[in-house]
């Protein structure tokens, strides 16, 4: 199709002012939300603190931003709605922008595509009005008001009434317009936001938040447990940390805290939110360790550098940046992140033990009112109740084993260490132990996993990963795909202690096997490393892709479900679980051990 009839020369002629603010409206109002973001940001330039916000129908047909910043005399209203025109920069450096806006481009869109009104007075100077609907600016009038700005916009699109059938249901832009509020107000903790739905019926506060005092970690810390939650902030480790003029703080969730999608992930650069995909992707790397590839971490986290090191005028709706050095923000996300996650030790989610109760807690508990005896009074009522014989000296019965429980007698170990001491093992997979607050149920076959993995790449970090060779060669035949991929991979493999070489056709010969791993199948351990061989492909680093076949491995080497273990086996692993970091998930992300406290055990039993 062509535009124009052949053999005629097209004539290039300059558009008008109202065409290119059409234009421009395009790349930087996309929907109601892009609206609210730009007139809140700028309301925070005007270092406002507090902001209001009100939208009526999705925001088609109102929004309105109530600020109490440093406001605007008369003769700034004409400049501020014209293309181009800006208080924050001077045109002589746009790599050094230290303000969400800088292009001047909002208010010049928004008046040319809706019906825009703005009322402002500056200390010291009397309120004005000024309106612009459609591109065409009405005069400035007198108008009362308090210092700051209230920014209204009605019929947005009216004047491109094609853009309006490429918006959503009026519920999906609210809560666009709520997910750009809640970003900015956990960008600024120390600002308050009023977000409301303006209807028929009477106004609805969809979100508020009051500012926070103290510095900038209290202030973010009391802002993010009241939007993500008490759970995130419980579970959630501190981010402080600086190298090469590069900063980067925030709050990031345990492993086990993961979420089934990306919704929990906010990134900012010097206070601004936006969507880099470099940066989120270093989030991802910095959990790969700990997370299965179907869940994803929980993270709020700001990247401060010098402004002339990162480009922010990419593209007009700025939620995009392109750093000087990309790599030194990437690796400082990864190294700082997997720093923090080793220094939270062995520790796991709360939630976890919040659902192993919500899971056994009776629909309608009866509450019995019960104090708790003393020790006395207990040794008394046990000497009572015990069997004829016992009274003199009580010791506890020995009850018969049950089938997939199995009780020893443990000697008295002190039980406030993190993890406790052991009590028993159920279902051959289980260990019980007390705590001086509670008890723990730990997985020992994920708990042991982890613990193997930590081992295999301690060992290949320092010495290498000790290899063991076989007395007789396993043979495993592959298909020819398999066997080709694995041997282009031989000589990583040998590193990491498995040593394979082609024995003619499409066989393999497995001669040694990693020695941490003990007496392992050869056959179940190259299948393993060929499914994540596939998953991985190209695309990630070798070093990736040695963790994760090393991940892969632990599994073989680690303690097996149904297996029964002795007392001493038992406290052995549940100190090696407290020192050894990342040991409250296994290598895939899930828990390995549930604490419950005795006081919410009490709760159970209608104690408390």
């Amino acid at each position: 199709m062509t535009l124009h009839a052949p053999n005629i020369r097209p004539i290039i002629r300059p558009l008008d002012e109202a065409a290119i603010n059409r234009i421009a409206a395009g790349e930087v109002v996309e929907r109601p939300a892009s609206a609210v973001k730009e007139l809140v940001e700028n309301a925070l330039d005007a270092g406002a603190k507090r902001i209001g916000v009100e939208y009526s129908a999705g925001g088609k047909v109102l929004i309105r931003v109530t600020d109490d910043g440093c406001g605007m005399t008369p003769d700034d209203l004409p400049l501020a709605v014209a293309r181009h025109a800006t208080s924050k920069i001077d045109g002589s450096d746009l790599l050094n922008i230290r303000s969400f806006g800088f292009r001047g481009e909002a208010l010049a869109s928004l008046g040319s595509v809706g019906r825009l009104t703005l009322t402002s007075r500056a200390e010291g100077h009397d309120g004005a009005s000024l309106t612009i609907a459609g591109g065409r600016m009405a005069a400035v009038r007198p108008a009362a008001a308090v210092r700051g700005t209230v920014i209204e916009l009605r019929d947005l699109f009216f004047a491109t009434p094609a853009r309006l059938k490429f918006l959503r249901t009026d519920r999906s832009e609210s809560q666009a317009i709520a997910e750009v509020i809640k970003r900015l107000a956990m960008a600024e903790p120390q600002v308050g936001f009023t977000l409301t739905e303006v209807s028929d019926d009477a106004p609805r506060v969809i979100f508020r938040a009051d500012p926070q005092s103290g510095d900038f970690f209290d202030a973010l810390h009391s802002r993010l447990a009241h939007i993500l939650g008490r759970d995130f902030i419980d579970n959630a480790l501190k981010i402080d940390v600086d190298r090469d003029g590069l900063r980067l703080t925030g709050y990031v969730a345990l492993p086990t805290y993961s979420r089934g999608s990306s919704v929990q992930q906010f990134v900012c650069v010097n206070g601004r939110p936006v969507l880099d995909r470099n940066l989120l992707g270093a989030l991802r790397v910095a959990y790969y360790d700990f997370l299965s590839r179907d869940r994803h971490p929980a993270a709020v986290l700001n990247l401060i550098c010098d402004p002339e090191r990162v480009d922010v005028n990419v593209h007009p709706a700025k939620s995009e940046v392109r750093f000087r050095e990309p790599e030194a923000a990437r690796s400082l996300i990864i190294t700082g992140l997997r720093t923090a996650l080793s220094a939270a030790g062995h520790r796991a989610s709360t939630t976890v033990a919040d659902a192993t109760l919500a899971a056994m807690r009776p629909e309608a508990p009866r509450v019995y009112q019960m104090n708790r005896p003393s020790q006395a009074s207990l040794g008394r009522a046990y000497a009572y109740q015990a069997p004829q014989g016992f009274a003199e000296g009580f010791a506890p019965p020995i009850f018969a084993e049950a089938p997939s429980a199995r009780i020893d007698p443990v000697l008295p170990d002190p039980t406030d260490t993190p993890l406790g001491a052991a009590r028993a093992q159920v279902h051959e997979n289980y260990i019980i132990a007390q705590t001086a607050t509670g008890m723990v149920i730990v997985d020992q076959h994920a708990a042991h996993e982890r613990l193997v993995y930590e081992r295999l790449k301690r060992q290949m970090a320092e010495t290498g990963i000790k290899a063991q060779a076989l007395l007789i060669p396993e043979i495993v035949e592959l298909s020819p795909s398999d066997a080709s991929r694995l041997l282009e991979a031989a000589a990583d493999l040998a590193t990491l202690g498995l040593v394979i070489e082609p024995f003619g056709g499409h066989a393999i010969a497995v001669r040694e096997t990693p020695a941490i791993l003990g007496n392992t199948s050869a056959a179940a351990l190259l299948r393993d490393v060929l499914d994540e061989l596939a998953d991985l492909g190209q695309s990630q680093s070798l070093q990736t892709k040695m963790e994760a076949i090393l991940s892969r491995m632990a599994c073989h080497g680690s303690i097996r479900s149904g297996r029964q273990m002795r007392p001493e086996e038992m406290n052995a692993l549940l100190r090696e679980m407290e020192a050894t970091p990342h040991s409250g998930q296994c290598n895939h992300g899930r828990p390995t051990y549930v604490e419950l406290k005795l006081h919410d055990i009490e709760r159970l039993f209608g104690r408390r």
